[in-house]
């Protein structure tokens, strides 16, 4: 993971050291935040993290401290919005 980017948990703020802490289904354990919660293995990605910790899940994106805001628009309306324009 690179320096600049801090993650915490969301519920109890435990900062993980690097450790190799999460384990995926096909059995790679790895830090989770070296590849944004994509496996290396099998390249599954993992939506949501536990904590060590509290062990409490949260969406893997929540970790991150101080990223933008991320927006996402439902597909719905991205479709209603192109056929207005084509029309």
């Amino acid at each position: 993971m690179p320096q600049e980017e801090r993650v915490r948990c969301p519920q109890c703020e435990w900062e993980p050291d690097g450790g190799a802490y999460w384990q995926c289904h096909c059995g790679q354990v790895w830090d989770t935040f070296e590849t944004y919660g994509q496996c290396p293995n099998c390249k599954t990605v993992h939506r949501h993290t536990q904590c060590p910790m509290c062990h409490r899940w949260s969406p893997h994106a929540d970790w991150y401290i101080d990223l933008p805001p991320i927006r996402f628009e439902e597909k719905e309306n991205t479709e209603a919005n192109s056929k207005k324009s084509t029309s």
